[in-house]
């Protein structure tokens, strides 16, 4: 029976150490973005190319410049910052249809080059500073405190800040109870924040009162 045990002790040791690794794997936490439900938005210094059926010589490559306009051909300045790519397709569209250029023009844009998106996280994290969103996809807070290393021992989190600047110049913050988030409760309702980042958010974890 001894000799039977001694043969047997290191495939049982195996079996113990690939069975402890498997609860261990399973148990990390596993960050991933979405791109499923992810619409991208056009942004400044997004570098896009705008091509008309049949019309080659309106054809234009440009950045979109600090005021968030994409210069073309004829129509001059035209707002895109903010439109999906095929909102900017159907402004275009109307462009060239209300300045009488074209009758039924079909417009296609593409996105050449994307312009660096960031956010900033400061205060009680391990790693503050900035951080760069993943293109085409979306990044939520609990993503970026998990990048920055997680929450120190002091941190408050159940009272996270974004500040985020709206389009119109002007700021706006929420807060967000990202404890409770990592455990499991969700905040639902009209009054509940956001939780995908933004490019320009400002997230700050405050130190939790002793």
């Amino acid at each position: 029976m001894n000799s039977l045990f001694r043969t047997l002790r290191p495939l049982l040791a195996a079996l113990l150490a690939v069975s402890a690794f498997g609860l261990i794997a399973r148990a990390a936490p596993v960050v991933k973005t979405d791109k499923s439900n992810f619409v991208y938005r056009l942004t400044i210094t997004d570098r896009i190319r705008v091509a008309v059926f049949q019309e080659d010589d309106l054809a234009v490559i440009a950045r979109i410049d600090s005021r968030g306009n994409v210069n073309l051909k004829l129509v001059g300045d035209l707002p895109v910052a903010g439109l999906t790519v095929n909102e900017a397709q159907r402004a275009v569209e109307k462009a060239y249809r209300d300045g009488r250029y074209l009758r039924s023009p079909q417009v296609t844009v593409t996105i050449e080059d994307y312009a660096p998106r960031e956010v900033s996280i400061q205060g009680q994290v391990k790693a503050p500073g900035r951080y760069l969103l993943p293109i085409e996809a979306t990044f939520s807070i609990i993503e970026l405190v998990t990048k920055a290393g997680g929450l120190t021992d002091i941190a408050r989190g159940s009272d996270v800040i974004i500040t985020r600047v709206l389009a119109d110049g002007s700021k706006t913050t929420f807060h967000v109870d990202v404890d409770s988030i990592i455990r499991g409760k969700k905040t639902d309702g009209k009054n509940a924040p956001p939780l995908e980042l933004q490019a320009g958010d400002i997230v700050f974890v405050p130190e939790r009162v002793i």
